[in-house]
């Protein structure tokens, strides 16, 4: 399927728009391919836009001053990505985004967004919509932390995106879940 199906197909689940608005809306939109393991956005460089993925998985990432990695977000096909602090504020980017594997994406700026919503009402809705479903994930995600162990976590993760564990090497996994990749193979082993 192309990238603009898969672009129509995705947000048709939550707004309407005629074939001439979806084609206005996607006029704004810009393919990119990346090869795994190449930046998509770097701690400290300006962000101007924030990406759809097509096909691939990229992960958003901190590294603190100890050199310790934090996964904040894998990016599977269907889901949006950015360091949207920095794509919002029009500040330098304090996370970096890279890929998992080679992806296929659609980038959309921050001026564009901002237009399409001033221009087609359905489509602000359909950002705002995902800004507090993104919102909500990351409230759930920051409560799971507070309150399970380390096995209800991976067990959580487990349920809701099995298919992470073909995509995505262990240790990123465990870098998501906070735990070193030792742990993660003995949650792992007891869990098959």
């Amino acid at each position: 399927m192309e990238a603009k199906e898969i672009l129509k197909q995705h947000i048709t689940q939550i707004i309407t728009l005629t074939d001439e608005q979806f084609d206005h809306f996607y006029a704004h939109f810009k393919p990119h391919s990346f090869k795994k393991g190449q930046i998509v956005i770097s701690e400290g460089e300006r962000v101007e836009q924030e990406y759809f993925v097509i096909s691939g998985c990229l992960k958003a990432f901190y590294v603190s001053d100890e050199v310790k990695t934090y996964i904040l977000q894998f990016a599977m096909p269907t889901w949006w990505t950015s360091d949207y602090g920095a794509l919002y504020n029009q500040t330098k980017a304090t996370i970096s985004i890279d890929c998992i594997t080679d992806a296929e994406v659609l980038s959309l700026s921050n001026h564009d967004r901002e237009k399409l919503c001033s221009e087609l009402h359905p489509v602000e809705y359909f950002f705002r919509w995902r800004t507090n479903r993104g919102y909500l994930a990351s409230q759930k995600r920051l409560l799971s932390f507070m309150n399970n162990d380390t096995k209800a976590r991976y067990e959580e993760l487990l349920s809701q995106y099995p298919q992470l564990y073909n995509l995505v090497p262990k240790h990123l996994i465990a870098a998501y879940l906070g735990v070193s990749r030792e742990t993660l193979s003995r949650l792992y082993n007891t869990h098959r």
